[in-house]
């Protein structure tokens, strides 16, 4: 296996005309990393501008030059396993990966086993995967709850990884997702705009709060029943179970939410045995090549089954989603 360089030394100049700004996200912006990431590189002294240490919130103007230090990946001690994965679409920058419900994305305490993580260490001999979202994520651009189905970006390279990285920051990765609510939703298109942030009542969930952070949410009509809708939902912003408390927010809870729901929408329509979320379509630029890349994602047999009976009750065919 090949060695890892030291360091990764990069040096930014902020722009002329460029107004004063944190250093944080200044520099996340220009090289395409997450803001959290840059922050933790900073508090560990990988941020310099003439040979002085900077923090977070120190200010950058016209003409500054910063230095960052953007230590190797370290070798992940985390085993690959020889757990079945459904490649959606694959080339030399990237995989997506159609993640099935149940399956943690990373490990994290109480999960150093059975990931998707492990999962892609254990796909091929050698394969390498980005390396700048931390040693316990390689290669992982975004995730997915573990009770949500769907279509998961993973980065091969640190280059891929930024370039996906800085396209959802920037917004231009259009995530799509397929739910089933309870009740009808009145309006054929709507928008969601609502704060989230820790469920100030139940420090595990989130909610709609004041001093949140900025949210939004898009979603469409795709097909109704009686007593539910199936919505194309786009998640605009990404927060934390997003799109489950923007709906249950407007009286719309998902089917199958343990979290958010209560009585019926917990219990969701005959047959559902999860959540009914499934992330069916990306659209995102290849990182190389500058193409618009689409891919999509059958809904599960376990979610398609539940839709297929409320088709029946009300006498429309079978349809499956494609």
């Amino acid at each position: 296996m090949p060695e890892l360089p030291a360091v990764d030394q990069r040096t930014f100049v902020v722009p002329d005309g460029a107004g004063q700004q944190r250093v944080d996200r200044f520099v996340a912006d220009v090289a395409g990393l997450s803001r959290s990431y840059v922050q933790r590189l900073i508090s560990a002294g990988h941020l310099t501008h003439d040979g002085v240490a900077l923090k977070a919130n120190s200010l950058v103007g016209a003409g500054d030059v910063v230095d960052l230090e953007v230590p190797a990946a370290v070798r992940l001690d985390v085993a690959g396993e020889a757990i079945p994965l459904v490649i959606a679409y694959e080339d030399a920058d990237l995989l997506v990966v159609d993640k099935p419900h149940g399956l943690v994305v990373h490990p994290s305490p109480g999960h150093d086993s059975g990931t998707l993580v492990n999962a892609l260490l254990g796909r091929a001999e050698g394969a390498e995967y980005g390396g700048i979202a931390g040693v316990r994520r390689p290669g992982i651009v975004h995730r997915l709850d573990r009770d949500t189905s769907g279509l998961l970006i993973v980065a091969k390279t640190d280059v891929a990884q930024a370039s996906l990285m800085a396209q959802l920051k920037a917004r231009r990765v259009k995530k799509t997702y397929l739910a089933l609510v309870q009740g009808s939703v009145a309006a054929a298109v709507g928008r969601i705009e609502a704060p989230i942030g820790r469920d100030p009542k139940l420090r595990t969930r989130m909610a709609v709060v004041n001093d949140g952070r900025a949210s939004t949410t898009g979603y469409r009509v795709r097909e109704r029943f009686a007593g539910w809708t199936l919505l194309e939902v786009d998640l605009i912003t990404g927060r934390t179970h997003q799109i489950r408390v923007h709906l249950e927010a407007i009286g719309h809870p998902i089917a199958g939410d343990p979290v958010y729901g209560t009585g019926t929408s917990r219990r969701g329509p005959a047959g559902l045995q999860r959540l009914f979320l499934h992330a069916w379509r990306l659209e995102f630029t290849s990182p190389s090549g500058g193409d618009l890349i689409r891919v999509t994602a059958e809904l599960p047999a376990e979610l398609e089954a539940p839709l297929d009976g409320l088709r029946a009750a009300a006498g429309h065919g079978a349809a499956g989603i494609r």
